[in-house]
């Protein structure tokens, strides 16, 4: 008996009993759906923090002031005002692998144009500062050394200040006035997004950094010379991460005078280790969604298997007079394999379909991004089918091993 022939016989039989294969089916349908949707779920996560730690710039480096003291107490990070401009150049020229550092100071203030106004952080900083976060310009220019040197009033702003101060206007070449100081716009940001901690990256004037000191952020009196709030470094090869920032450790102790045993004044962020920590939570989330709702595919190969049983039970005179007319036992081990791998593959199908309209059906309720691999659905539906031969060849292979005569006598 040929397979297109055994096909057509398990098609038949599953026809003649359709709400009972229908039934059957739910299992397999509704495991393969939640894989399906929950590895969309996984891997839409995952693509979004990679695309937000991203955003932040590739290979990053991020050097903060320690905690300070006051009268015996122990400040917040940030406090200690111990980075200076003279680190950033000391980084950027004596440790390997460094290939931009650009130093940072910062403020919320309030940005005016005409009538409207808009809270943003000022960022006082370098040239460097874009190339460190890959951040591009979407029109106009980026600041010059020459800007710098001459605190010139000039300012770059992030697309959330241009959609809130300008409206529809072109900011090229306007005005924008930052604590009563009028800077001129020289540049508009490519927009960046959040980034990994929810803030609006977009939501920033970029101005140089001694501009920033003398017209709008000024200097307290705990400042060293030329102190800074951070800085932000481009390391040149992924690989070389590490490196720099024990390089960047031990730079920073010897120049602040830290003898061994104490506490460093200042703090190092390396953006890959954050990248590696929420790459490795997302895919044990991913692995945990999966696995529980691969549960319901374990559950419909038993439902499976279970039903399987039962036909062979009712079929049994049929399988009888099969045999008593020529069949082989493998004849009849196909045609009840074949039955159940049906039954499983078509289930897989309809999983597939539920699967994807659930994930879009989340994307567009949730606001939460769903990315769905191809290789996903390619599992989805050959797993279907493992299914449907592991739970589905004992009960085949039972009713292949009957006794011709046993099975016509059965009543």
């Amino acid at each position: 008996m040929n397979f297109s022939a055994t096909l057509a016989v398990a098609l038949r039989a599953l026809r003649v009993n359709a709400l009972r294969s229908g039934l059957t089916m739910l299992g397999i349908i509704i495991g393969v759906a939640a894989v399906i949707t929950m590895v969309a779920v996984g891997a839409g996560a995952q693509d979004r923090v990679d695309a937000q730690i991203q955003s932040l710039g590739s290979n990053l480096i991020i050097v903060f002031n320690g905690a300070g003291h006051s009268r015996r107490a122990r400040l917040g990070a940030g406090t200690a005002l111990s980075l200076t401009e003279a680190d950033t150049r000391a980084i950027a020229n004596e440790v390997p692998g460094i290939e931009v550092a650009a130093p940072t100071v910062r403020r919320t203030t309030q940005l005016v144009v005409g009538n409207l106004n808009w809270s943003a952080s000022i960022q006082g900083t370098t040239p460097d500062y874009l190339v460190a976060r890959d951040w591009d310009i979407d029109s106009g220019r980026n600041m010059s050394e020459q800007d710098v040197r001459s605190t010139a009033k000039v300012v770059l702003l992030g697309q959330t200040v241009v959609d809130n101060l300008f409206l529809n206007a072109d900011p090229l070449g306007a005005s924008i006035r930052i604590k009563k100081v009028p800077f001129t716009v020289i540049g508009v940001l490519a927009k960046k997004g959040q980034n990994s901690f929810g803030q609006d990256q977009d939501d920033i004037a970029i101005i140089p950094i001694s501009t920033a000191k003398k017209r709008v952020i000024g200097t307290t009196a705990r400042s060293r010379p030329g102190s800074v709030s951070s800085i932000i470094i481009k390391v040149r090869d992924a690989d070389d991460m590490f490196a720099a920032e024990d390089g960047i450790n031990a730079l920073l102790r010897q120049r602040h005078n830290i003898r061994p045993g104490q506490p460093d004044d200042f703090g190092v962020r390396n953006l890959s280790e954050l990248m590696a920590t929420r790459a490795e939570s997302n895919r044990v989330l991913s692995i945990l969604l999966a696995a529980v709702a691969s549960v319901s595919l374990l559950v419909g190969g038993i439902g499976i298997m279970n039903i399987m049983f039962v036909s062979v039970t009712e079929r049994t005179r049929e399988i009888g007079l099969r045999m008593a007319v020529g069949a082989r036992p493998r004849d009849i081990l196909w045609q009840f394999l074949v039955e159940a791998v049906t039954l499983s593959l078509i289930g897989g199908l309809i999983g597939i379909a539920l699967g994807l309209f659930g994930a879009g059906a989340i994307a567009r309720l949730a606001e939460w991004p769903m990315l769905v691999q191809p290789s996903s659905l390619v599992i989805a539906f050959v797993f279907a089918g493992a299914v449907g031969i592991f739970f589905g060849y004992y009960p085949a292979r039972k009713a292949a091993r009957l006794n011709p005569i046993d099975a016509l006598r059965y009543e």
